[in-house]
């Protein structure tokens, strides 16, 4: 096994980053079969938070690594905290006020963690 350097890792993030624009493009599109606007709407909306919780994790990461104090665990516990209830309150309302639907919000939020599963497979083949 070859020991990645830090411009492969740059390489992987970026292409992670661009990856999860294609899988929510297609499975917005994806979606269209329904023929309903909830469902679009879910899957976009939802989507667009899981890439917005992505790149809020990666600034919280690198924020914490980039100042290795004794007080920066301390700091990414704060910031997960606000972050996972900043996440709760917009899946909430999107649900509650938004009209959009529960499974497909469960869909778009999924972008992510396909993203994940695929470059795993592929590092594994």
């Amino acid at each position: 096994m070859t020991k990645m350097t830090e411009k492969d890792d740059d390489r992987l993030l970026a292409a992670l980053a661009r990856r999860n624009w294609y899988i929510l493009g297609g499975l917005t599109l994806l979606s269209l079969v329904w023929r309903s606007v909830p469902v679009t709407q879910g899957v976009l909306v939802g989507g667009l938070v899981a890439i917005i919780a992505y790149g809020w994790l990666y600034l919280s990461v690198a924020k914490a690594l980039a100042h290795p104090d004794k007080a920066a665990p301390k700091r990414f516990r704060r910031s997960f905290i606000v972050r996972l209830a900043a996440l709760g309150a917009a899946i909430f309302l999107l649900i509650v006020k938004g009209g959009v639907h529960p499974l497909a919000l469960a869909a778009g939020l999924s972008v992510v963690v396909i993203n994940m599963m695929w470059t795993a497979l592929r590092r594994m083949i």
